[in-house]
C-alpha cells in the first residue's frame, strides 16, 4: 500500500524548530518566514544542541546576513507562488522591496552575490514548478495554469517550459499521463 502526502515544507520546517526548541526548553515566537526570536542568548551548549537537532532535518541556521536576506527573498517567492491561489498582479520588484522594507536594485545585486542567479531567474524556475505541479496534481488545461500563474499568454507559458524543462507542456502532460497509466496497470496486476 502506498501513501500519498502533500506538505507544506515551510510549516514542517517552523514545527521542526519549535518542537526542537520546547525540548530545550527555549521560549521563543515565531516571528516570520524561516524567522523566530528567543528570550535572551542561547548558551553555547544549547546552540549547538539545537543546530545539532535541526541538522538531522535538513535545517541550517543562517548567519550571515546577506544569506538572511537572500533567503528572505526565495521564502518571499515560494510563499506567492506556491500558496497563494492566482499570483498578485504586481510587480515583484515592488512586492520585495513592501515586504523586505529595502530598495529593489540592492535586494537583486544581493540576491546575485549570494545566488550566483538573479532574482528573475528563480522566480521563473518557481513558477514552471507551480505549473507542474497543477498540470499533474489539478490536471489544468495550459490556458488555466498560464491564468492562475499570471503570464501574459500560454504560449509565454509554453516558451519558458520548454526553455527551463527541455519540454513543452504538452510532451510533459503525456509523459505524467503515461506514467501514471502504467502505475494504475501494475496496481491492478
Amino acid at each position: 500500500m502506498k501513501l500519498h502526502f502533500k506538505y507544506d515544507i515551510n510549516h514542517a520546517c517552523k514545527v521542526i524548530v519549535q518542537e526542537s526548541l520546547n525540548k530545550l526548553g527555549v521560549p521563543h515566537q515565531v516571528t516570520g518566514l524561516g524567522e523566530i526570536s528567543v528570550t535572551g542568548t542561547l548558551s553555547p551548549e544549547i546552540h549547538n544542541e539545537l543546530k545539532l537537532s535541526i541538522r538531522k532535518y535538513g535545517i541550517e541556521f543562517i548567519d550571515d546576513p546577506k544569506k538572511v536576506i537572500a533567503q528572505q527573498i526565495k521564502d518571499l517567492i515560494c510563499n506567492m507562488v506556491f500558496k497563494d491561489d492566482e499570483l498578485p498582479d504586481l510587480k515583484i520588484s515592488a512586492y520585495l522591496s513592501d515586504k523586505l522594507n529595502l530598495n529593489y536594485g540592492y535586494l537583486s545585486k544581493l540576491f546575485s552575490e549570494v545566488t550566483y542567479s538573479t532574482i528573475e531567474n528563480f522566480i521563473i524556475l518557481q513558477r514552471i514548478e507551480r505549473a507542474k505541479q497543477l498540470i499533474i496534481d489539478e490536471n489544468l488545461t495550459l490556458n488555466e495554469v498560464a491564468w492562475k500563474l499570471n503570464y501574459s499568454s500560454s504560449a509565454h507559458l509554453s516558451n519558458q517550459f520548454k526553455r527551463t524543462t527541455g519540454l513543452t507542456p504538452t510532451q510533459f502532460q503525456r509523459i505524467i499521463h503515461k506514467r501514471k497509466s502504467i502505475v494504475n496497470t501494475l496496481n491492478n496486476i
